[in-house]
């Protein structure tokens, strides 16, 4: 098991899915977790469950469309623990829809809310990452990027994919600096799943069937504990990449 004892790990979107997810495993690994979401409800339903298993957090309620609350984010996360090791850029309004039925307004928050807020977030975390003397950052993406059919996921596969250029440019130029950055692209048990599976049910039926392992990832066990195992030090030599957990469905090649 990946151990994190003394490692601060700052998360957006923590309040329940994939981040919620993500800040279980953390925790569990040891780490001292920052949660930060909208809805204060959700982020201290997380807390509870980290807080009774022993582990360490705290909340912060931050729209990360906000570049003065992503600062001051991650100025109180500093003050709390003393400083971020690791960094998960989950939060996302997603733009889904035709391009005809996506308007600007829509568009725009998808990238605000997904690779602006992450690019921002990455650059306050850079010095302090490199000051400590390296970290990991982690960014999420989707496999609807690079799907063969991108019918009503343009605009949402267009801001994924930004962000996993953003991951490219930052692990080439800060890993002189001990930070490595890399991609992840869940398939998980998320509310934003369950959504499209009752919205979308003959689709979802279809796109479950090219899943070779032949289910849906557990938030936790599954993708929050890779996520814990691509912080171990055994991983130090894999940087820039967008590693896809979602039983084997995507190829990012």
């Amino acid at each position: 098991m990946t151990d994190l004892t003394g490692k601060i790990v700052l998360i957006t979107g923590a309040g329940q899915g994939v981040g919620q997810g993500i800040a279980l495993a953390m925790a569990s690994a040891g780490a001292a977790v920052m949660l930060c979401g909208r809805t204060l409800a959700k982020l201290e339903k997380t807390a509870a469950v980290i807080e009774a298993r022993g582990g360490t957090c705290a909340t912060q309620v931050v729209d990360v469309n906000d570049a003065t609350a992503l600062a001051g984010l991650v100025a109180a996360t500093v003050a709390r623990f003393g400083g971020v090791d690791i960094l998960v850029n989950n939060a996302q309004q997603a733009p889904l829809g035709r391009l005809l039925e996506v308007n600007d307004d829509q568009f725009i928050a998808g990238f605000t809310s997904g690779p602006l807020a992450s690019f921002r977030l990455m650059r306050l975390a850079q010095p302090i990452m490199a000051a400590r003397g390296g970290g990991v950052m982690f960014n999420l993406a989707s496999s609807a990027g690079i799907r063969w059919d991108m019918s009503g996921y343009g605009a949402y596969g267009a801001v994924k994919q930004a962000t996993r250029a953003l991951t490219r440019a930052a692990a080439a130029e800060w890993g002189r600096d001990g930070i490595r950055v890399l991609t992840i692209a869940p398939h998980a048990e998320s509310p934003g799943l369950k959504w499209w599976i009752a919205n979308h049910p003959a689709e979802a039926a279809e796109f479950f069937k090219t899943i070779p392992l032949g289910r849906v990832g557990h938030l936790e066990q599954d993708i929050g504990a890779a996520v814990v195992a691509l912080c171990d030090p055994a991983m130090a030599y894999l940087t820039g990449a967008t590693v896809p957990l979602d039983g084997g469905q995507a190829n990012f090649d």
